[in-house]
């Protein structure tokens, strides 16, 4: 019973509580309803403060704090522009952000990837009544959604290495 005293529970407790914070920040890449980038970022500050700053440096976490913040911007204008720049109304933008809610809770995977297109869609032709117009709008806002999920994707794997090579290497 003597090891466990000698084990640092803090330190154990940060990086349990970074793995968690990482593995869900790479989850919210993919699922809009979690702020992916900026869960790796605290996971990264959580590692930095288990070792006193010494291996992970308040440079490392500040980059990746930048890092996830150009990813939330960049997530939020790649959807917002694509559907603005295909002519969407306030409703076309609403109907998107309720499709990308019910695709999260009822579609999984597929229900994420559709269901902002389908609901754009809705939500345009509710407002304009042009089916063509509607199914543009979707199309776009879907391609802006897509685009963006990719860019923090990219983001996250970047923070992630980075994260990684500053520590062990």
């Amino acid at each position: 019973m003597e090891w466990l005293t000698s084990i640092d529970w803090f330190a154990l407790w940060c990086w349990a509580g970074a793995l968690i914070l990482i593995a869900a920040g790479f989850a919210g890449t993919i699922i809009p309803a979690i702020p992916g980038l900026p869960l790796i970022a605290v996971g990264a500050w959580l590692i930095g403060w288990a070792g006193d700053f010494q291996e992970v440096g308040w440079k490392t976490i500040a980059f990746l704090g930048v890092l996830a913040v150009i990813g939330v911007v960049v997530d939020t204008v790649a959807q917002t522009a694509g559907a603005q720049r295909a002519g969407a109304s306030k409703e076309g933008i609403l109907g998107s952000l309720i499709g990308t809610v019910v695709g999260v809770f009822l579609g999984g995977i597929v229900g994420i990837l559709i269901m902002p297109l389908v609901g754009a869609a809705i939500g345009e032709f509710w407002a304009k009544r042009d089916l063509l117009h509607a199914g543009r709008v979707g199309l776009a806002t879907w391609i802006g959604m897509i685009i963006g999920t990719v860019v923090k994707v990219a983001l996250a794997f970047t923070m992630t290495g980075t994260l990684f090579a500053v520590y062990f290497l």
